[in-house]
């Protein structure tokens, strides 16, 4: 039976019914373990007890007004996330994609009200991912995304990962922000080091830009921290941030955070959501916050990572034709590969577990953020099953193309 739903998937053949903490089950019965997360969405796992309580709960009272009304429990969870980092003020979104749009209107602006209208132009990295909309296409900059939607739109520019000097080079009379993910996680969970990120903030402080950084996989504790670009210190703080996927633990929701000076650009009438802070959104995003930024939950994010990443570095010694590298930081690990990324995403799959591929041959690892030890245990053990059987199977190779000569 061919699907109404349009192709733009290669979807696997499976389908879950359910789910609890790191594992799904399929309508066929499979429980298979979960380190794919939705692509880091799942952030306190599925079915979170907590998380469904407040949703229920919210279902029942009301689900939407609009942003017409005072919605109290947005203008609690935007107090909490000020509370907890650089930002002065948050506005909240559906997604990472309306997220980043809405970012880059912000610089746009800013720039435009504080007398620099030619200012408008984003400068980027190489192998970025910002969204699928024809801004955030343009933004990221890959070809494989931008062929046949007609011109780019244009203001974006990129320049080579991680290259400081490039970056410098590249600003010019009409640029107006500088947009990067701390860790690219579609380009293959590629960490901007500390040292360049602190870089970035001085360039921009320098001439006059605005810093953005686009944290909506990296962000609400994936890394160990409530956001990623805390590990390279204050001196790396953005003016702008974006935020979707975990902050809503599953429910479709976003937010850009940002700076009082950023965010006096827009004013009443510039800039709108219909859906965006909605009630029965923040509920959620208020529920998972409370699992997030409970005493000691980052920390044993931190510790479960740093576990998780030392034994995948052993089983990259054990198995080095399969796996050439393990990077990331947190539970945000990537295996770049010796064999093509999907054939290790297959394999996987096969012995009942999930993880997700990204650009540079990567498959990337996105634990739900309570993953216990003993999933993780488990995981290490399904990954070396999945690696002898590429193994298995490359070595068969040869022998069953010998045989088709003769």
């Amino acid at each position: 039976m061919t699907s109404a739903i349009l192709p733009t998937y290669a979807r696997a053949d499976v389908a879950f019914e359910k789910g609890e903490g790191a594992w799904l089950v399929s309508r066929r019965g499979e429980r298979y373990l979960d380190f794919g997360a939705g692509i880091a969405v799942n952030s306190v796992g599925h079915s979170h007890p907590h998380v469904v309580a407040a949703l229920v709960e919210q279902a029942g009272k009301l689900w939407h007004t609009s942003n017409l009304f005072e919605i109290p429990e947005g203008e609690r969870l935007a107090q909490r996330l000020v509370d907890a980092t650089f930002a002065d003020r948050v506005f909240f979104t559906n997604s990472g994609a309306e997220a980043n749009e809405g970012a880059i209107k912000m610089a746009r602006r800013w720039q435009h009200v504080n007398g620099r209208p030619e200012r408008y132009r984003i400068l980027t990295f190489e192998g970025a991912f910002h969204g699928r909309t024809l801004a955030t296409i343009a933004a990221g900059g890959q070809k494989k995304y931008l062929e046949g939607f007609g011109p780019k739109v244009e203001g974006f520019d990129q320049v080579p990962f991680g290259d400081h000097e490039a970056m410098r080079a590249a600003i010019g009379p009409e640029t107006a922000a500088i947009l990067v993910e701390p860790i690219q996680g579609e380009g293959g969970i590629r960490p901007v080091p500390h040292q360049c990120l602190r870089g970035l903030r001085a360039l921009c402080d320098e001439a006059g830009l605005l810093l953005i950084y686009d944290e909506v996989q990296t962000g609400v504790g994936r890394t160990g921290k409530l956001f990623a670009h805390e590990w390279a210190g204050p001196e790396a703080r953005p003016d702008i941030m974006t935020v979707a996927k975990g902050i809503g633990g599953g429910f479709p929701m976003g937010a850009i955070l940002c700076t009082e000076e950023a965010g006096s650009a827009l004013a009443p009438g510039t800039h709108g959501t219909t859906f965006g802070g909605n009630p029965l959104a923040m509920a959620v995003g208020n529920a998972v916050l409370d699992v997030v930024l409970a005493d000691g939950f980052l920390e044993d994010v931190r510790r479960t990572g740093l576990l998780l990443k030392q034994r995948l570095a052993a089983l990259r010694d054990r198995h080095p034709d399969v796996i050439e590298e393990v990077r990331g930081e947190g539970l945000m690990i990537g295996l770049r590969c010796r064999v093509p990324n999907g054939d290790l995403v297959s394999a996987m799959r096969d012995q009942k577990m999930i993880g997700i591929a990204a650009g540079d041959n990567v498959v990337r690892l996105l634990p739900p953020l309570i993953v216990r030890d003993e999933e993780t245990a488990e995981a290490l053990r399904r990954l070396e099953a999945a690696c002898v059987a590429l193994e298995q199977a490359s070595a068969a190779a040869p022998t069953a193309a010998v045989a088709g000569a003769r």
